[in-house]
């Protein structure tokens, strides 16, 4: 097929095998599930279950486990809806942060070696497009995934 869609989902299938931290032997690498609930909770601040369910577009079962496996882990804490709500809140601990910290810094050092013969004009327009691709995926299922500050970004 010549279809360019097709070449998309050749090399977006391709994307979705390979992992940034594939290689990472540290003790307390985070799962891939709790890596997004973190980086959600970091930019977003404190969210309930029903918050998160409805964010990740998952079953609300599914994410009662994910943060029990992460409040074991003293990664996240229970805390009262700081906005006066009835329904507790997640909120990440200094533990979660810095687990979450030290893997996206892997993720982004295994990015710039593999990107480091591409120009900083490439690289930004492959971060243009995948935004843009990511906001209009989000945008079609109606969750959008909140970005971070440029602030954020350095932290």
């Amino acid at each position: 097929m010549d279809k360019p869609t097709y070449l998309i989902e050749f090399e977006t299938m391709l994307l979705g095998r390979h992992s940034l931290n594939a290689h990472l032997r540290r003790p307390d690498h985070l799962e891939r599930s709790a890596y997004l609930v973190l980086r959600r909770l970091r930019i977003e601040g404190p969210m309930s279950i029903g918050e998160l369910s409805e964010a990740f577009g998952l079953d609300t079962s599914t994410v009662h486990r994910q943060t029990a496996a992460m409040l074991k882990a003293g990664l996240v804490e229970r805390i009262p809806d700081p906005d006066g709500g009835m329904a507790r809140k997640f909120r990440i601990t200094d533990e979660g942060e810095r687990r979450v910290l030290a893997d996206r810094d892997y993720n982004i050092n295994a990015l710039d070696r593999i990107l480091g013969g591409w120009s900083e004009e490439d690289v930004r327009t492959f971060a243009a497009y995948l935004e843009r691709f990511n906001t209009d995926l989000e945008a079609r299922e109606a969750r959008p995934w909140p970005r971070p500050s440029r602030t954020e970004q350095q932290s």
